[in-house]
């Protein structure tokens, strides 16, 4: 059994840590709050924009567009979207075993990290990180996502990537959230079937169907990135608040298993200077 000294000393080392997951736990609750009405105010807009183009999409015959057709090149983009830091039990792993462990082959991918968690994590593993903007899930910008929607297209019309994907956790809410990976490029076409059933009528275009599209899709794009900053700040927020409120409650456990090995050593210890005393004095005697 270890001495009441060690069993003092690790109740208190535990007490420390108790009090910083506890303020790391409120400090997690306020910023989910800010970050989970951003999320809810701003997911009606993602939702209606992705909507509108896969409708439109489905509602026009014949159509020949770049965007809606893979490059040449059979390298693949992916967004990945993870934390800066750590503590938020398995938020970022989660997104990393999306690529590990998922069916896009690890000699394509090229990764565009935001996040150095997922950065590390994918580097260690030998994939190509071909951009790090883990600066923007600091405070994500709606110029943030544009710029690097600019930065993707410009690859992708430049033949140096073929297909283009976003890795990020989904918001559902407080306690659900959901790793996703959501193809970007080549936007697909939704089945015949389903765009019947919104609408029989087809679309038209002014200007020209192609001109839409050179200007809609950029912003789809942008509009889905910045969604996704926006449900990543948030899921980040309440990972962590789970994992500190967790952690909180593990102390606690290990607090009352602490406390109870030292009263059992403190009596072990009384019992023996009791006996010892009992043996001198008959000794004495």
């Amino acid at each position: 059994m270890a001495s009441m000294r060690d069993i003092k000393r690790r109740k208190g080392s535990i007490q420390s840590t108790q009090q910083i997951t506890k303020a790391m736990k409120l400090v997690s609750t306020v910023k989910l709050q800010r970050a989970k009405g951003n999320a809810e105010k701003s997911k009606s807009y993602f939702t209606c924009m992705y909507e509108t183009v896969t409708s439109l999409l489905g509602k026009t015959e014949n159509l020949e567009h770049r965007y809606l057709k893979p490059g040449d090149s059979p390298k693949k983009a992916v967004v990945v979207i993870t934390s800066n830091r750590g503590l938020a039990g398995g938020y970022n792993s989660n997104i990393v075993k999306l690529i590990t462990k998922g069916e896009l082959p690890k000699e394509d991918l090229e990764i565009y990290a935001i996040g150095k968690k997922g950065r590390d994590a994918l580097a260690r593993s030998g994939y190509v990180i071909k951009e790090d903007a883990s600066d923007i899930i600091e405070e994500p910008l709606y110029s943030d996502a544009t710029k690097l929607c600019n930065k993707l297209l410009e690859s992708f019309a430049a033949g140096e990537i073929g297909e283009i994907y976003l890795a990020y956790t989904a918001f559902k809410n407080t306690v659900v959230h959901e790793p996703t990976l959501l193809k970007l490029l080549p936007v697909e076409l939704p089945e015949k079937e389903e765009a019947q059933e919104t609408s029989k009528a087809l679309m038209n275009f002014e200007p020209e169907a192609d001109e839409a599209l050179e200007m809609l899709i950029p912003k789809y794009i942008t509009s889905l990135i910045y969604g996704a900053l926006i449900e990543a700040v948030a899921s980040e927020n309440g990972a962590r608040m789970q994992a500190m409120d967790s952690a909180t409650s593990n102390a606690d456990e290990m607090i009352e298993n602490l406390s109870l090995l030292y009263n059992r050593a403190r009596q072990g210890s009384i019992t023996q200077e009791l006996t010892e005393i009992i043996a001198g004095a008959e000794a004495i005697s």
